[in-house]
């Protein structure tokens, strides 16, 4: 019998594909699907995945939340990885993606996503949920900015990054 609610959970191994396939869609979302260089064999390697015969996660840089509607399919993702502030003088964390798919959108799912993110912040003693939005995806500043969800635009803060040739130029390689 299916559920009459979503459901959260930690993605674990098996759950590859369908992170791979999620990031593919959110790629499409944002007009990047050229961008996309993540592959099963380096999201295995790189994300920590949930072992529920453990209750424990393995080695791996970021964690995936995956959210599941009432009838058993795959609806969205948060995926994220903790930080540090030196200011605050503790940990948070910062969430690289959030995609809820579109047939599954206005639904509260990504709210959802979210207040999970935010008790799992409190609960490692984090003061700081933290993630960016492009510019231009004005439907997802205005859910981030709505009273529901609380979240302030910084303006006084300029993103920056390093990559590909400038990566490695850098590094002096």
């Amino acid at each position: 019998m299916a559920s009459t609610v979503a459901t959260i959970r930690h993605a674990t191994r098996e759950d590859v594909p369908t992170i791979l396939s999620l990031i593919h869609e959110l790629a499409a979302y944002e007009n990047a699907t050229d961008k996309v260089d993540a592959t099963e064999e380096s999201l295995t390697r790189t994300l920590s995945h949930y072992d529920p015969s453990t209750s424990s996660f393995s080695e791996g840089f970021a964690k995936t939340l995956l959210l599941t509607d009432p009838d058993g399919a795959i609806a969205g993702m948060a995926l994220y990885f903790y930080n540090y502030s030196t200011w605050t003088g503790a940990p948070g964390i910062y969430l690289e993606d959030l995609f809820v798919k579109e047939g599954h959108r206005k639904k509260g799912y990504g709210k959802m996503l979210l207040k999970e993110l935010a008790k799992e912040t409190l609960r490692i003693g984090g003061k700081r949920l933290e993630w960016a939005c492009l510019d231009w995806n004005e439907p997802s500043l205005q859910f981030y900015q709505s009273l529901a969800i609380g979240a302030k635009k910084k303006q006084e803060w300029v993103g920056l990054r390093v990559e590909d040739a400038a990566l490695g130029r850098l590094a002096g390689e």
